[in-house]
């Protein structure tokens, strides 16, 4: 009767296999937002982040409407230049954008044709408004002005479907917007940890969010302003992605020097 003969070595070579495995896997809880909340639970956050208006900084580039009783009239005030937007891009299209508006220049004006410059660097949209407004009633009756920003652009970067530079048709844009017109983050992303870059000027303010922390609502980032920039940051799980090969390389050879010892040692 044969004795059978166990071998040490494989389960040996199986348990090194086990840390490669785990590095590979992520907890749950890590991947879904808001996973403070209970799931049969409901919230009712009453002070929720309040909107800003942005206000406009130069190289912004405005769409000014003027509409008045003449036509013709309106058509000559309201033209505007042909600016192409480097890196701008929308949901579907990525890449660069020809956007049509008045270019802010770097002294804060905008050049309108017969208004002539108007300082507007500093004001909201609605206070630009007024004043273009103020402006335009000497030479029209009762214009109607509507003031919006053309290429109010914010940039996602990172573990995102579709990292790339936005341009948004409204000013009230959130986080959770930004990050829906990239795709959303993968499942490499680290949700606790979203950078947020704002250009204030000469300086340039860093903030991290939480978004697996239903406070992110409260905060007073939670709405972006033109030109931000949101990173999200890679996981362990996407190293461990990245090193798949690696790790399957030393599987096979882990089973090769299992099967080397088991025929040597029946030799």
């Amino acid at each position: 009767m044969k004795r059978l003969i166990t071998h040490p070595a494989v389960p040996r070579c199986g348990l090194l296999l086990i840390p490669l495995l785990l590095l590979g896997s992520c907890s749950v809880k890590k991947i879904v937002y808001f996973n403070d909340l209970q799931a049969d639970s409901l919230r009712i956050i009453k002070q929720a982040a309040a909107f800003t208006e942005p206000v406009i900084q130069t190289d912004d580039i405005l769409s000014v409407t003027i509409q008045t009783l003449d036509p013709t009239t309106s058509s000559v005030v309201n033209q505007s230049e042909i600016v192409q937007a480097v890196g701008a891009s929308s949901a579907s299209n990525v890449g660069n954008q020809v956007i049509s508006g008045f270019l802010v220049d770097k002294n804060g004006y905008v050049n309108m044709t017969l208004l002539g410059k108007v300082q507007v660097a500093g004001l909201t949209t609605y206070q630009a408004r007024e004043r273009i407004t103020a402006l335009a009633t000497q030479y029209y009756k009762e214009p109607t002005v509507q003031v919006r920003f053309a290429n109010f652009k914010v940039t996602v970067l990172g573990e995102v479907t579709r990292p790339a530079t936005y341009t948004v048709p409204n000013e009230k844009v959130t986080v959770l917007d930004a990050l829906g017109l990239a795709g959303d983050l993968t499942i490499f992303g680290k949700r606790e940890n979203v950078l947020l870059v704002r250009d204030q000027g000469k300086e340039k303010e860093l903030v991290r969010l939480n978004l697996n922390d239903s406070d992110v609502f409260q905060s007073p980032y939670f709405y972006l302003r033109q030109n931000d920039v949101i990173y999200v940051e890679p996981g362990k799980g996407k190293a461990a992605a990245n090193n798949a090969a690696r790790t399957q390389t030393y599987a096979i050879i882990g089973s090769i020097l299992s099967v080397l010892i088991i025929a040597v040692s029946r030799l």
